[in-house]
């Protein structure tokens, strides 16, 4: 039994935009998905946090559920930026059922617990994003709140360490998320793992240690496509 991540799979089996267009690591990614996948195993739980499909609607998104549902493990989703398929839990959780998914479940206002280990997450917010005023503002408490939620549920549930995964990176470059930095430290986050960056991106991505919490890169072009052995 273990635990993995991967963010940013942007998958497009029912949807024309095949990622391998933008060349370098993107090449063959759909194959290297399959290889590195299978060597999960059955009992193992991966976590992806946001950018799964390009798929616009559950059902355009079918395809790529499949593909995931048919590798090894138990995957729990965190909402991405892309990811414009993701309708209310209950609906997606129907949907799923409806159509023989059975190793998909969502990340999303609540926790998972992995041995005495929570996993907590959320999509969060991001400057590059910013309109202004109150859209913003909005959307930055929405978020905010749904992490809340999720590192209660984790306190509630008396785990002995709280572990985080966002698809928006909480610091990149000189940018911060002040409430949402300090919200991981104040619930004693031990990791937060995220996606959202590709590229020459990655130049500016931080990882390592920040008011206590250790930040990782997970996505899925930075990794070369081999999911991050979280714990064992």
């Amino acid at each position: 039994m273990a635990l993995y991540t991967i963010a940013d799979l942007h998958l497009s089996l029912g949807t024309d935009k095949p990622m391998d267009v933008f060349g370098g690591a993107w090449n063959g990614y759909m194959d290297k998905l399959r290889e590195n996948f299978a060597r999960l195993r059955a009992d193992d739980m991966l976590v992806i946090p946001g950018d799964l499909s390009w798929g616009i609607s559950l059902e355009e998104a079918l395809p790529d559920f499949r593909f995931l549902d048919a590798l090894p493990g138990r995957k729990l989703l965190v909402k991405g930026n892309h990811d414009l398929w993701w309708d209310t839990v209950a609906k997606m959780n129907r949907f799923f059922a409806a159509n023989g998914i059975t190793t998909l479940d969502f990340l999303h206002n609540n926790c998972h617990m992995y041995q005495d280990t929570a996993l907590c997450g959320t999509r969060g917010w991001f400057f590059e994003e910013e309109t202004g005023g109150a859209h913003d503002e909005k959307i930055m408490n929405r978020e905010v709140g749904r992490l809340e939620t999720s590192l209660k549920a984790a306190k509630k549930a008396g785990a002995a360490r709280i572990y985080c995964f966002m698809h928006y990176p909480p610091i990149f470059g000189k940018y911060e998320c002040p409430r949402i930095v300090e919200m991981l430290a104040d619930y004693g986050v031990s990791r937060c793992f995220y996606g959202h960056l590709h590229a020459e991106s990655h130049k500016r991505a931080y990882e390592g240690l920040y008011g206590g919490v250790e930040y990782v890169l997970a996505a899925a072009d930075y990794l070369n496509f081999d999911p991050i052995l979280v714990m064992n």
